[in-house]
């Protein structure tokens, strides 16, 4: 299946960044006009990394597992990666060595703790999903924002990736549309790297690249990213166009999950749209407040093996 395979992530990762970087901006001297190769070369990367040709050209064809966090350290620095794209590197070294991340995903029935915190945020929409970008439970106003995801009831699952790309619904309900795609891309090519083995997420990808394009020429990209916060404007149905703040916290107690939350400043429009999807959402809204959960009584390791 295309789309999840770690010799090829880490060959592709490494040549796409290498290929963004010009020797200027790595402070090298750039010999003559002509150059054949897009962004540094190899040897450029390798010199810049302090490890040999050889070793880097073992790199990027995909042999990075028994790398040392110094010379992932010294690549990553000579690449100029950024957070995120740092983080990815170190999770497709540890998925390369067959070495499961340091803690376990979610499985399993959210806590009613967390759903009575969830239930409480009643003037922001907020939703909890995981790494796939599968919701697994809304507060009452963040199943109103969603509200296009959950027309059908007898779906199983309600997934943003899926419902953007492959919903005809999708690319109006996102009208900031690039920017839309390539954040939505960019989470599960992060979510990729930490979980290569989560078969749901192999599925999903796969059936992703195969159906869409959009999503598979940004999928084909490699770009990463962290998502903590930001502005996200939506096309609602009922109340038009409103640009959000977005505030998304990883739950400690729930490995792999996030809370995110969307607010307006009070006397903007946005705020008043908010507070008219709340009047909207009181009328023509009642719904349990959480979608559809995966099976009970499971735990699953960040490699994708699954424990009872």
């Amino acid at each position: 299946m295309e789309g999840v395979s770690i010799e090829s992530d880490i060959r592709e990762f490494l040549a796409s960044h290498r290929a963004k970087i010009t020797p200027q901006q790595a402070g090298l001297p750039a010999y003559g006009t002509n150059r054949r190769v897009k962004g540094l070369r190899r040897e450029e990367v390798a010199m810049l990394a302090g490890v040999s040709v050889d070793y880097y050209v073992r790199l990027e064809r995909g042999r990075i597992a028994g790398a040392s966090e110094e010379v992932l350290d010294a690549v990553a620095n000579a690449l100029h990666l950024d957070e995120a794209e740092r983080a990815h590197l170190y999770d497709l070294a540890r998925a390369a060595a067959k070495r499961p991340a340091h803690r376990r995903r979610a499985r399993g029935p959210l806590p009613d703790s967390i759903l009575r915190v969830l239930r409480s945020m009643t003037d922001s929409p907020a939703f909890i999903r995981n790494g796939r970008l599968d919701i697994l439970a809304t507060n009452s106003l963040g199943r109103a924002l969603y509200s296009p995801l959950f027309r059908d009831p007898t779906a199983q699952q309600v997934n943003i990736a899926r419902f953007q790309f492959l919903d005809p619904l999708g690319r109006d309900f996102f009208p900031d549309w690039e920017q839309s795609l390539n954040t939505t891309v960019s989470l599960l090519r992060t979510e990729a790297g930490r979980a290569p083995h989560d078969n749901d997420l192999t599925q999903l990808i796969g059936e992703l690249v195969t159906r869409s394009e959009g999503f598979r020429t940004a999928w084909a990209k490699h770009n990463v990213r962290l998502h903590h916060t930001g502005r996200k404007s939506f096309r609602h149905p009922a109340v038009g166009v409103l640009t959000l703040d977005f505030d998304a916290l990883d739950l400690s107690a729930q490995p792999g999950l996030t809370l995110t939350a969307y607010s307006a400043a009070p006397g903007t429009p946005d705020h008043d749209a908010l507070q008219l999807l709340a009047a909207w959402a009181a009328t023509e809204i009642a719904s349990p407040p959480t979608a559809p959960l995966p099976p009970t009584g499971t735990t699953d390791d960040h490699d994708g093996s699954r424990r009872p």
